[in-house]
């Protein structure tokens, strides 16, 4: 009992700190707007650059990235609490954590695109997701940290760079040896992000997606 209380409300917490609604926050407190009602509609850091300016902009990506890896913490925290449970004994917790920490990955990313405080309306996960990946795999997320760099400097897009980072994470991660559960969340939180990311796509098949610099 004590093991499925803790699980689920690991799941909860990790859910809850991706659904911290920083961007929200930001337009209240920057310039007293929704900023759902502002650029693209989405709280992420981008629409927030673009509407609101870059020192708002900067601390929404950094709280967004911590939100992440504050996810992948708890969850580990959680696992090395109920190990030193002594009537948990029917779970091999030791083999169990890669998924506890790839399940509380995913919650962060659904809280974030999916926040409960805004009606289920937030980003794209962009953010948040490479906090997941920097806490659950350094090598992965600075991968496609690279890529994402990288892409936006070339092209000043920065859902061409986030599209192309997902699609990098999950290569890499497919490189490298990691455990299943992993390979399995990237793959499925790189698919998320790209999905989240449609309308995008279509404005990049048409190429009317706006540069990075150009306010709304």
């Amino acid at each position: 009992m004590v093991f499925w209380i803790a699980s689920l409300a690991g799941l909860a917490v990790a859910y809850l700190l991706g659904s911290f609604p920083t961007g929200y926050i930001a337009g209240r407190l920057f310039r007293g707007v929704d900023i759902r009602d502002l650029g693209s509609g989405s709280t992420g850091a981008t629409n927030v650059l673009r509407t609101l300016g870059p020192w708002a902009g900067a601390a929404v990506l950094l709280i967004d990235v911590l939100k992440g890896v504050a996810a992948i913490a708890v969850a580990r925290t959680l696992w090395s609490w109920l190990e030193a449970q002594p009537s948990v004994t029917f779970v091999d917790l030791p083999s169990a954590l890669p998924w506890a920490v790839c399940l509380a990955g995913l919650a962060a990313l659904i809280g974030h695109a999916r926040p409960v405080w805004l009606g289920f309306r937030g980003g794209k996960s962009v953010a948040t997701g490479l906090g997941v990946l920097l806490a659950m795999s350094w090598p992965v997320g600075v991968g496609g940290l690279a890529v994402f760099a990288v892409a936006v400097a070339v092209f000043r897009m920065v859902s061409l760079g986030s599209i192309l980072a997902a699609l990098t994470a999950v290569g890499v991660v497919c490189a490298l040896d990691h455990p299943l559960p992993y390979r399995l969340m990237v793959i499925a939180g790189g698919a998320y992000v790209v999905f989240l990311h449609r309308a995008n796509i279509r404005r990049l098949l048409a190429g009317t997606e706006p540069r990075l610099g150009r306010r709304s």
